[in-house]
């Protein structure tokens, strides 16, 4: 007779290959249609807790990368988290709309001679096509890797009443007293009359010139020799920079330079006498020289941005055309001067200032045309000239070498008291920090360094694609009119037309009726807002406005990658800091970067990149999720196909684990009482449960890879290397409702139920088609994965020792090795054991012969002992089963050959 027919063998339609490519795009879609996203929000109604993600916005130029997939599904595995623990979840996507980026493809395809001719808004318009579109490639992307966001009323910084909140956000900014407009130096083409952004600079080499210029102190008869390769910019020098760090000392001739480059000037003829006397930096401080070119005074100043790695250890200093000497300039209280228009000319301030001794000479002149001249008018006082070719900033349009020039701009001032306690903005926002939590909380010494040394927040472009800085100057006077209700009228327009009404209507039509402020004598800031300062100010946009079903602020978390610290996280700080006086979120996770299989950033000319559709196409987009999770991703991650190819390999050995746990539970109508359950499966039980409480504590910490590493060895190791291993036998061999067989079908699906809420942020679609395929004691009455909440399982205390279970298997097995290697057993149901004291009394006699996969357990044997081993007092010997194989179930317990075991033969015949 052939038993095969009487085993209740494993049986699902759980398919062991999820043929992921084909069938993802089905059940995205499928959710898509169904708005699944707003059944979450649903299901979640009554929920006493609630979880806000505020997104921090891509931006909108291009499909998405393999870094996109990184951060969006960290993002969205978060957030399923917390709405499987039962909370009411908020994750709105948002896009960055305006900026450099966007405008330079679009200016591009128009061409400079058409941009000039066309409106503002016309060009604007072609820009806010542009954004639009690749929103929509972005979008989808995000789907297909299987994010679930609002995507259906997304927050885009180019909507018309988006517009107008971020500019309220500024005249909210303003109206504290925090929005300061002075100068500053920027890289200005001087050929194209307009401030460049860093992203429009290239390097070229040039050849310039390498002066050493001698400046007579006023009291003291020695001069400090400065070192510049800009000779243009010493009309307008202020000031000698020197450095407490520096020892400086004066030479026999009568100079002054730092002590460690004495022997390169001298060798090189700057100074020919020898050393003389220690001079001390702060004593020189506030001391004055004499500016050659010029005779006008040249302040002594201290700064340890001073370097000794060339020049003279002192550095001339010109506010308008350096940042450094801007910055240290204003720390002096010394006035700013920039002598140079908008086409890089000298121009009337040379004459208001008296800059050159001939003037005239040098008026309307390009400043780049004027070195020759400038060292012709130094004189004397001009030590040395030599000429170099280096790589020089140049503009990205003209190809013309560019200059530093400090043009007005506006500025929110961190040092200036605003707030109700009297504290500055920098303190502010300092201080905020203590109410955050940061993952890895390096983070918050990362963004704290910057925060206290960075300078003012310049807020103002020169560009057209952003959202204006919509305010009105007095052409006499130039004072901004920061008349509440002005503002507020202006930012209503915006709200109806967006903000290309600032560029499309006159002055009248943009002030409110009865407005006491004359068209006439009024005209328009024409700068826009950095593009920092609208996503820094998502958060009220987003989260205040009540467009927007968003969810509460501050928000719970932001999540981005670590160079944010620059950049999100820190103009979000500063706008709410400025704004609300708190901080806009209260915890902050940072990843790294993704980098290719030997570490390199990814380039298209490296050949390195790994597109994220094409891993979909070919692996599933659940593998690159498994591998988003299994990432250590606070620090930069690799990625190649041979990482993919394992990771996929790792999805495979998890689905068949499942698939092995449903087809074992496919007919168990009703999990049995913990009571009716056996010893041995409540100790699994309670392990499981330790396991899967050290995951959910990971898990509460944003550390998936040491929760999903937790899984992965509790499956390997205990669940198929142990549990399922011994439970196998009274699956298939036992009578199908016996307790022992209910007992185990009822742990596994317990631990089954566990796992898919586990596993559930992580890997989505698969769990749902677990839970589709599962038995009604898993599924329970939950038509997807959606309608579940978090099943923890209860921690259970057992009588029986982990540690020794593992011990006496191990032991067991090394020497069930040795007789399979000397071919003296094929199986372990060809032996018995004999325990004692018996180590695992609590534990019935059928659970420890399948705990050894053995066919019997003696108490004595007339076989002969084979071997014997030890674990915690009791001894183990193993002996040769006595008794016949039993056809049916394969253990050495029947009475004769050919004839069932007792067991089967109860079961064959009920």
């Amino acid at each position: 007779m052939d038993y095969k027919d009487t085993l209740l063998l494993p049986k699902t339609s759980f398919p062991m290959r999820g043929n992921l490519p084909q069938n993802e795009p089905k059940k995205y879609k499928q959710w898509d249609d169904e708005n699944v996203y707003e059944k979450m929000k649903a299901n979640r109604e009554e929920a006493s807790e609630s979880f806000t993600f505020h997104d921090g916005p891509p931006y909108a130029n291009g499909p998405i990368h393999i870094g996109h997939v990184l951060n969006k599904v960290i993002k969205d595995i978060i957030v399923k988290y917390h709405y499987f623990l039962g909370k009411k979840v908020y994750f709105t996507a948002g896009w960055d709309c305006h900026g450099l980026p966007i405008e330079h493809q679009v200016e591009k395809k128009v061409g400079g001679a058409k941009k000039k001719e066309m409106a503002k808004s016309k060009f604007r318009g072609l820009c806010r096509e542009h954004a639009l579109k690749f929103i929509e490639i972005q979008k989808q992307g995000f789907k297909n890797v299987g994010v679930i966001a609002d995507f259906n009323q997304p927050y885009l910084t180019l909507e018309k009443k988006f517009e107008a909140n971020i500019y309220r956000e500024l005249c909210r900014i303003a109206s504290k007293g925090l929005l300061v407009e002075r100068s500053k130096p920027v890289h200005w083409s001087w050929a194209a009359k307009t401030a460049l952004a860093e992203a429009e600079i290239e390097y070229k080499d040039k050849e310039s010139h390498s002066i050493y210029v001698a400046f007579k102190l006023q009291d003291r008869d020695e001069s400090i020799i400065i070192w510049t390769t800009t000779p243009w910019t010493l009309p307008a020098n202020q000031g000698i920079v020197l450095s407490e760090k520096i020892e400086y000392i004066s030479t026999t001739d009568g100079f002054i330079v730092a002590r460690e480059l004495f022997d390169k000037l001298k060798k090189d003829g700057i100074v020919k006498g020898d050393i003389g006397e220690t001079i001390l930096a702060e004593k020189l401080e506030k001391t004055k020289a004499i500016n050659p070119l010029n005779g006008r005074d040249s302040l002594i100043m201290l700064d340890d941005f001073v370097s000794i790695e060339d020049g003279t250890g002192a550095v001339h200093n010109a506010p308008g055309h350096g940042e450094d000497d801007y910055r240290i300039c204003l720390s002096y209280d010394v006035q700013v001067i920039v002598p140079v228009d908008d086409r890089g000319c000298y121009d009337e301030d040379i004459n208001k200032y008296n800059l050159f001794k001939d003037t005239e000479k040098y008026l309307g002149r390009n400043v780049l045309t004027c070195n020759e001249d400038v060292l012709e008018d130094l004189g004397e006082a001009l030590i040395s000239d030599n000429k170099f070719t280096h790589s020089y900033p140049h503009c990205w349009r003209t190809k013309k070498p560019i200059i530093f020039r400090a043009t007005k701009q506006f500025f929110i001032a961190l040092d200036k008291p605003y707030a109700e306690d009297g504290s500055t903005l920098r303190e502010k926002i300092i201080g905020n920090l203590d109410n955050v939590k940061f993952y890895p909380q390096t983070g918050k010494n990362r963004l704290l360094s910057m925060l206290e040394r960075r300078p003012d927040w310049c807020i103002s472009r020169q560009r057209e694609w952003g959202v204006p800085i919509a305010f009105f100057r007095v052409k006499a006077t130039k004072e901004l009119i920061l008349d509440e209700k002005v503002l507020n009228y202006v930012a209503m327009i915006f709200d109806m037309h967006g903000a290309d009404a600032w560029y499309d209507m006159e002055i009248k039509e943009l002030l409110y009726p009865g407005c006491s402020h004359k068209p006439d004598q009024l005209e328009k800031v024409n700068d826009i807002l950095d593009v920092w300062f609208d996503s820094g100010s998502t958060w009220s946009a987003v989260l205040e406005s009540r467009e927007y079903d968003a969810g509460n602020f501050p928000a719970d978390l932001y999540l981005e990658g670590s160079d944010q610290h620059r950049g999100w996280f820190q103009s979000s700080l500063l706008v709410s800091s400025a704004s609300r006086e708190i901080a806009p979120y209260k915890n902050v996770i940072t990843h790294g970067f993704t980098m290719d299989a030997k570490g390199r950033k990814m380039s298209k000319s490296e050949g390195n990149v790994i597109d994220p559709d094409k891993i979909s196409k070919e692996f599933g987009s659940e593998v690159l999720r498994l591998w988003v999770a299994m990432s250590d991703y606070q620090n930069d991650q690799r990625i190649s196909n041979e990482i993919v190819k394992q990771i996929a390999e790792q999805y495979r050995k998890l689905r068949n684990t499942f698939r092995f746990l449903l087809a074992n539970t496919n007919d168990l109508e009703k999990i049995s009482s913990f009571d009716d359950m056996k010893t041995f499966d409540k100790w699994f039980l309670s392990l499981s449960a330790q396991t899967f409480k050290e995951v959910s504590l990971a898990f509460d910490n944003y550390d998936f890879a040491k929760g999903l590493n937790k899984i992965n060895n509790f499956l390997v190791n205990d669940l198929s290397g142990l549990y399922l291993d011994v439970t196998k036998d009274r699956l298939y061999c036992d009578e199908k409702n016996s307790l022992n067989r209910l007992s185990s079908m009822s742990a596994m699906s317990i631990i089954t139920k566990s796992m898919i809420y586990l596993l559930a942020p992580i890997l989505t679609y698969t769990m749902d088609e677990i839970l589709a395929n599962a038995s009604s004691t898993i599924k329970e009455n939950n038509n997807d994965i959606f309608d579940c909440k978090h099943f923890k399982l209860k921690e259970i205390e057992s009588e029986l020792s982990t540690k020794d279970i593992i011990e006496a298997r191990s032991k067991f097995s090394e020497l069930v090795d040795v007789m399979k290697k000397d071919k003296s057993i094929k199986s372990t149901l060809e032996l018995d054991l004999k325990i004692e004291p018996d180590l695992f009394k609590s534990i019935d006699k059928e659970d420890k012969e399948d705990l050894f996969l053995i066919s019997n357990l003696v108490k004595e044997s007339e076989e002969k002992e084979i071997n014997t081993f030890e674990v915690n007092g009791s001894k183990f010997t193993i002996y040769k089963a006595s008794g016949s194989k039993c056809p049916r179930c394969w253990k050495f317990n029947a009475s004769k050959e050919d004839s069932l075991c007792e067991r089967c033969e109860k079961v064959i015949n009920v």
